[in-house]
């Protein structure tokens, strides 16, 4: 069975979105075979899934009656592997807890040998396999020209905290993902990927606040942190640029540009992360206002862009608008921001009543466990920041991965309280 091998999807995800998505597509077939072949329909029969489902149900629904059906489809006729694939993590969980432990070493071998590799590319401009900084700011690693190190680290930390906590720790073990965990905050950070680093602040403090057992430990590693990443800030020219003086100019906040055309354009008013994304954001409206129910189809975006009528500011047509939730209004309508929205809701919800039992010292809503993987899917339906396509492969595993994990959390057989979490709420 697949399950002796589903941990492989991890370090697949470090060579780029191919090999992975053909993991989890052929993965996820095998379990549906498997599924019916022994009706084990228990894994589907719940509220989370068959939301999801749904959801996938009328993402075909808006392709089929886009201009470009069959480009649509390409984005939403197989979206549903993600929700399987997140059943399967259930399952294998279900089947043998070793699994847990599988995952912990296979996720802290892969961000030890990124470490590795990062600071290497950092400090010589080339990577272990000659691959250069890009553009000569941004650190990649392994990802080579795809901006994502900092993406994959600060999606999959939530994840790996979580199993941190729940796993028997010699001391020498502690000593080692503490100095990691430094190593990680700090890679995020000279990745140069400013959505990653913020992503990795807000999954923090969100963990800190609401876990109990090594809050302390979290909390000192990230001023830690903070404080090199300060240093590295006030010594290094490149990324005191790319990460203060560029989204600050670009946002039109302040005014450092030389460049008399580029000053005029940063500094005629204030944009939404950037004159560009602002462009984007703008323009994906337009077209959302033009079918606010339905939107044009999921992958139409960068059909629509190109059409006049919507097009506002700078550079208005990419492939998608950056942004999960505004890609959602112009491509599928409010019905499908609706479904992004709800998740977010879930979360919020669910954190305060967190925080309640803090407050009241109650016996916690959430275990320390749960709440580090509810961080992680967190970060991904978090609204205000510039992201990548919703329907994107890559992007799509790397937040099914907490997803499953915390389904196997709240409908863990051994757990009667927590398995009645989601069905209470939502």
């Amino acid at each position: 069975m697949i399950t002796n091998y589903i941990v492989l999807v991890i370090p697949l995800l470090i060579s780029g979105p191919f090999l992975p998505d053909l993991f989890v597509s052929i993965s996820s077939l095998i379990f549906l075979f498997y599924v019916f072949k022994n009706k084990h329909f228990s894994y589907f029969n719940n509220k989370p899934l068959l939301i999801f489902f749904i959801f996938c149900v009328y993402a075909i629904f808006c392709s089929l009656i886009s201009e470009n059906i069959l480009l649509s489809l390409e984005s939403s006729l197989f979206y549903f592997r993600i929700g399987i694939f997140a059943c399967l993590i259930w399952y294998c969980i279900d089947r043998d807890r070793k699994i847990l432990n599988y995952f912990y070493y296979i996720l802290l071998i892969s961000f030890s040998v990124l470490v590795v590799d990062g600071y290497i590319q950092f400090i010589s401009g080339k990577n272990i396999l000659g691959y250069q900084t890009v553009y000569g700011v941004h650190v990649s690693s392994f990802f080579n020209d795809e901006l994502i190190l900092g993406s994959y680290l600060s999606r999959l930390f939530p994840l790996l905290f979580a199993l941190f906590l729940i796993k028997d720790k010699a001391k020498y073990e502690l000593y080692y993902v503490g100095i990691l965990f430094i190593l990680v905050d700090v890679l995020i950070y000279i990745s140069a990927e400013r959505t990653a680093f913020v992503f990795l602040n807000l999954s923090t403090i969100f963990m800190i606040i609401l876990i109990n057992k090594y809050q302390k430990f979290r909390l000192i590693i990230f001023l830690i942190s903070l404080v090199a990443v300060f240093l590295l800030t006030y010594f290094n020219d490149n990324l005191h640029q790319r990460m203060i003086l560029d989204p600050g100019q670009k946002m039109g906040l302040i005014n450092t540009n030389d460049n008399e055309k580029e000053q005029k354009i940063y500094t005629q008013k204030k944009y939404i992360f950037s004159p560009v994304h602002d462009s984007l954001v703008r323009t994906a409206l337009k077209m959302f206002m033009d079918k606010p129910i339905i939107g044009h189809g999921p992958k139409m975006f960068r059909i629509k862009c190109k059409e006049k009528k919507y097009q506002i500011g700078i550079n208005p047509c990419q492939t998608h608008p950056h942004n999960f939730y505004i890609q959602l209004l112009a491509e599928m309508g409010i019905v499908g921001f609706t479904f992004l929205f709800a998740v977010f809701s879930y979360v919020i919800y669910v954190s305060c009543h967190q925080l309640k039992s803090i407050i009241l010292k109650q016996e916690r809503y959430l275990t320390d466990y749960q709440v580090c993987l509810l961080a992680g899917i967190f970060v991904t339906v978090w609204p205000i920041a510039p992201n990548g396509n919703f329907f994107n492969n890559w992007l799509a595993i790397t937040y099914s991965l907490p997803f499953g994990f915390y389904l196997e959390s709240i409908y863990d057989k051994k757990n009667p309280r927590a398995k009645i979490l989601i069905k209470k709420e939502l």
